[in-house]
């Protein structure tokens, strides 16, 4: 028996993709198999670890979770689509200031879980970048330098907002 496939044009890192998939494939599958972006984690491939983070139109979303044909029309950010023109994100940057990864295998859920956390809340508070990242599992038990790249970031943000003639508020 033939499997059914949908087609599926969605915008990720940048760049419009158009993909023919099942109707059950995720969004992490399609990432990481269809389209070769391995940095977006498989993990659990349940919605418990956070390894899969990645940005659905800003916000940080479980790729495991979502179906690859529920992103049509809509703009997917990974972490190989996080740096621009050659600049780390601020939130890239602040984890390689508080060294905030070990083995690093957590570390692009976790960078794009504060990414959605900045995109909502340009100064959060320390109990909201910990409950950002709440989500998102380490074994290596780095979770004090991620919520401290958490802060740095907030600064880093800051910084280059100013630097940019926005404002620091």
């Amino acid at each position: 028996m033939p499997t059914e496939t949908m087609s599926v044009n969605f915008t990720v890192n940048g760049a419009e993709r158009s993909l023919t998939v099942e109707p059950r494939r995720t969004l992490l599958d399609a990432l990481r198999e269809d389209l070769s972006l391995t940095g977006t984690k498989k993990v659990c491939d349940m919605g418990n670890c956070g390894a899969c983070t990645v940005l659905v139109d800003g916000r940080a979303m479980y790729a495991c979770l979502m179906l690859a044909v529920d992103c049509a029309g809509r703009d997917v950010v990974t972490i190989e689509g996080l740096a621009r023109d050659g600049e780390l994100d601020p939130v890239q940057q602040a984890f390689i200031q508080a060294d905030a990864f070990q083995c690093g295998f957590c570390t692009p859920g976790q960078i794009m879980s504060l990414r959605g956390l900045l995109n909502d809340t340009p100064h959060p508070s320390n109990e909201e970048i910990t409950r950002a990242v709440t989500g998102n599992l380490c074994r290596c038990g780095a979770y004090l330098h991620i919520v401290e790249a958490g802060r740095i970031a907030v600064e880093l943000q800051r910084a280059d907002a100013t630097t940019a003639g926005g404002t620091s508020d």
